[in-house]
């Protein structure tokens, strides 16, 4: 009898141990990689060890994993359904000063919508779901979020406002063809506010809705025409047609918990609408050369790396061969799967936040920054002429003028890389007469950009220059030097 019990358990710990071993099924790593295209920026000071899923600080440190796929064990992956293009992708975002509201309007957006079966509900804590996001109340990386309106299919991104993680909020602001800027009714405008705005103009956003938040906290009406002329002020200071573009006024905390629907969920329907009107739908490059500055990246037990980001221009499909540019020598790989908000994809296309399985790349060999292109289509440099405007002091940028060989922080795509500036060579070859002339912010000049490692750059790239946590010009590529 003992003999016949301790060969059955023999067999139970064989069993279990071939169970445990079991490797993911193609289903749930082709899910995996979904994951991967929401992670957290890679560049906070917690950064993501390449290790299994299920390991509980992968858990911990994945801010929105759960938002975009659920962790279980594998015996319950199941395959994923195939993404439906049945109405035009716009990518959308929230911007604007610290609590103000900004992911609180994210989670009414969803839940409203909800109700027509038009998205997925995510509340607040779905949304910031980092330790250090909960334990400081503040969005910290750029989240994601899925939803549809009758007329349209959304990306969200919920950028961060604290001044510190401003870096994250241009990448962030680069994936979008709209904007949703947030202000509080208590508050009006702050330093945020108006850095988010130039941000947004300068990576190319055109088109905003301003909805100003926690009306239910404001008694007098005199005050919320305050602020609403305020923000046209605001919006017409830096280019926008600010008496045109439309101001919904509302308490996204009272559409999320349910009350009070007049300046609660119909504010959030009329801004949904607002937002149909308001934003076009963007004419999409697909015609040229595939091209995908790298957001995030992560490594998947037994499948690969998984990049994510948003598909600048071109289309690619599974199995399409892809070079890797920046930062060093050029790599090349091929695409073995393509998903995006846990649904599989035939192709990526212009204008999509995309997960991008590689095959034979390990996630040490590719970062933030980085760009995914047609092989051939763009080369990585490290000297470039570009014209620059220097902020002035009004605008939000530096109090004294500076000299060449000034170093600031250049900032394009998702990239973020010391750049030392120089006047350019005269026509003999010798330095300008003025190499020792003041830059004065305000003025408007075309300097020489060297960077310490190669990056991948092209003539009309747009950028912006950064310094001591602020923003102080920005500019356009005119010419490759080498």
């Amino acid at each position: 009898m003992a003999a016949a019990r301790r060969g059955t358990n023999r067999l139970l710990s064989l069993s279990l141990s071939i169970s445990i071993a079991q490797p993911i099924p193609p289903s749930a790593s082709a899910s995996a990689a979904v994951t991967a295209s929401r992670l957290p920026n890679a560049t906070c000071h917690q950064c993501i060890q390449s290790r299994p899923l299920h390991t509980p600080r992968t858990m911990l440190r994945r801010s929105h994993l759960s938002s975009i796929l659920p962790i279980h064990a594998p015996s319950s992956w199941r395959p994923m359904s195939t993404f439906q293009r049945t109405k035009p992708h716009v990518n959308v975002g929230t911007i604007g000063h610290v609590d103000h509201g900004k992911t609180t309007l994210t989670a009414a957006i969803t839940k409203v919508l909800a109700k027509s079966g038009n998205a997925e509900f995510k509340d607040y804590a779905s949304i910031d779901k980092a330790p250090e996001e909960r334990a400081r109340g503040i969005t910290i990386n750029s989240a994601h979020v899925e939803y549809q309106t009758a007329k349209r299919h959304y990306a969200h991104v919920d950028c961060p406002g604290h001044a510190d993680y401003v870096k994250n909020m241009i990448t962030g602001a680069a994936t979008m063809d709209g904007a949703i800027i947030l202000v509080s009714a208590t508050d009006g405008q702050m330093p945020q506010t108006r850095e988010h705005l130039l941000l947004a103009r300068q990576v190319g956003i055109t088109h905003v809705v301003v909805f100003i938040n926690k009306v239910d906290a404001v008694d007098d009406p005199e005050m919320l025409e305050l602020v609403e002329m305020e923000m046209r002020d605001l919006l017409t200071e830096y280019g926008y047609p600010g008496e045109k573009i439309p101001i919904i006024k509302g308490s996204a905390l009272c559409a999320l918990e349910g009350r009070n629907p007049e300046i609660g969920e119909k504010s959030i329907m009329e801004l949904m609408n607002a937002v149909d009107e308001q934003i076009p739908t963007p004419i999409r490059d697909l015609e040229k050369p595939f091209l995908m500055p790298v957001e995030d990246v992560f490594s998947i037990a037994g499948r690969g790396t998984v990049v994510s980001g948003r598909v600048e221009r071109g289309i690619i499909t599974k199995g399409g061969d892809v070079e890797i540019i920046g930062y060093g020598p050029t790599q090349k790989t091929t695409i073995t799967g393509v998903e995006m908000f846990h649904k599989e994809l035939d192709r990526a296309e212009a204008g999509d936040n995309a997960g991008i399985l590689l095959r034979g790349l390990k996630r040490e060999q590719v970062r933030r920054g980085m760009v995914l292109a047609a092989p051939g289509s763009i080369t990585p440099h490290t000297k470039f002429l570009a014209q620059i405007y220097i902020l002035t002091k009004e605008e939000g940028g530096r109090h004294t003028p500076f000299t060449a060989h000034y170093k600031p922080q250049f900032f394009s795509r998702t990239l973020d890389i010391s750049c030392a500036l120089a006047w350019p060579d005269n026509e003999q070859g010798r330095k300008n007469e003025g190499e020792g002339k003041m830059i004065v912010p305000g003025d408007n000049v075309e300097l020489v950009c060297a960077t310490a490692l190669p990056i991948a750059v092209n003539e009309g790239l747009r950028f912006t220059v950064r310094e001591g946590g602020k923003t102080v010009g920005t500019g356009v590529v005119t010419k490759i030097l080498e």
